[in-house]
């Protein structure tokens, strides 16, 4: 692949099939806007992610384009609606938004030949609120990442932006992704895992895993982003709480080798027409605090100043190139639809380890996705219009 290096343009548009709400009439006539429910929130540890990403694109959808309605998953898991305000899912200050429950209950469409929305409100019958087109689930983690939403949605027939059932579950599963990863040949550093019941059977197992792969070692949930309960282990008496650590958010743990490298991230974005899905600039993530021995939650979202985001990177053309493809194929591998953001290091010598992918990766104006694709000619709310575009031209179903 050649590395993109000046602006991209996004294709046409291409003619909306009849029954798309985006297809004028045949007596010309403007047609409906089309209908986007942003359902953001959920039940993982990366709620107010979810909440801060919801406020960037509640932001940057044209309204004059979409029928917007904001749907809120508290942390119980109850659905609700929501306000459309951006400023309510700011994190500011430190503050964390969250959903909270409210007497407006709302219930997904409960039959493929009926895509209304209804809210239920206390002693009073259900209020339909319209059909909805597309749903944008913004919600990071397990419950909302892993393909239990995608399921919910493909079983209610409505289309949806991002990746599908398998290719959300493998992309939330460190494990399982690593494995698909390797067996298409893209290159993954050492690792071993911790399946639940694996301690009680050999107290000892991660002592020896870490010792086996080398120190440093990280100690990772399974099935958990945004670097929740990640630890970096330098002593082996201190992997037994590393464990416990990863354990408060997964009972699969995932031990990796240091990979030694700079943390460059990649952003890819769904092909149109089965052309191959595109690759923006890379960016690197640089940790400037000391406080931080690598890139966790409170240097993501909390410590601005504590790291420095740099897009474009600043690398060799054939380095980005390369990066850019393993990005590519990682994409494919998993089999992603719409956008994912993929992690890799590239080493001393310029070679490329793919770290990770995430296929609903934080999405507010400032993180390193759309910043990447605003590097690469794409602004934020262009983007947000390509995915919904996406995601209207995609069949539901098998496919």
């Amino acid at each position: 692949m050649e590395p993109t290096s000046a602006p991209q343009s996004l294709p046409s548009v291409a003619p909306a099939p009849a029954d798309d709400p985006t297809n004028p009439s045949d007596a010309g006539a403007p047609s409906r806007r089309a209908r986007v429910m942003v359902l953001f929130g959920g039940r993982s540890g990366e709620h107010a992610i979810s909440c801060a990403t919801a406020g960037g694109v509640l932001r940057a959808l044209d309204r004059d384009r979409y029928d917007v309605l904001a749907v809120g998953i508290t942390p119980t898991g109850r659905w609700v609606l929501a306000d459309d305000d951006p400023d309510r899912w700011a994190i500011t200050e430190g503050r964390l938004p969250q959903v909270e429950d409210t007497a407006a209950h709302v219930l997904l469409p409960q039959d493929v030949q009926d895509r209304a929305v209804r809210v239920l409100e206390a002693d009073q019958l259900p209020r339909d609120l319209g059909d909805v087109d597309v749903v944008f689930p913004l919600l990071h983690g397990p419950f909302g990442e892993d393909g239990t939403l995608q399921g919910l949605l493909e079983l209610a027939d409505v289309r949806y932006v991002g990746a599908g059932v398998l290719a959300s579950a493998v992309g939330m599963d460190k494990h399982m992704m690593k494995l698909v990863l390797a067996g298409h040949g893209l290159p993954v550093g050492p690792f071993r895992v911790l399946l639940p019941g694996d301690l009680a059977r050999d107290p000892q197992l991660a002592a020896k895993a870490a010792a086996e792969l080398g120190l440093p070692v990280f100690v990772k949930p399974a099935r958990a982003g945004s670097s929740l309960g990640i630890s970096r282990v330098d002593d082996l008496a201190d992997v037994d709480a590393a464990v416990a650590e990863a354990q408060r958010h997964d009972p699969k743990v995932v031990i990796e080798a240091t990979i030694v490298g700079r943390e460059v991230e990649c952003g890819v974005l769904g092909g149109r027409g089965g052309v191959r899905p595109r690759a923006s600039l890379p960016g690197e993530i640089v940790v400037t605090d000391e406080r931080h021995t690598f890139y966790d939650f409170e240097a993501k979202y909390l410590d601005e100043a504590g790291v420095r985001l740099s897009c474009p990177a600043d690398l060799p053309p054939e380095v980005i190139a390369r990066v850019q493809e393993a990005a590519v194929r990682t994409f494919e591998a998993v089999g992603c639809e719409g956008l994912a953001r993929v992690d890799v290091f590239v080493t001393p010598d310029g070679e490329v380890v793919v770290n990770e992918i995430n296929t609903m990766p934080g999405f507010t104006p400032y993180s390193m996705y759309p910043r990447m694709w605003e590097a690469s000619g794409i602004a934020y709310p262009e983007l947000v219009d390509e995915l919904l575009q996406l995601a209207l031209e995609r069949p539901t179903g098998l496919r």
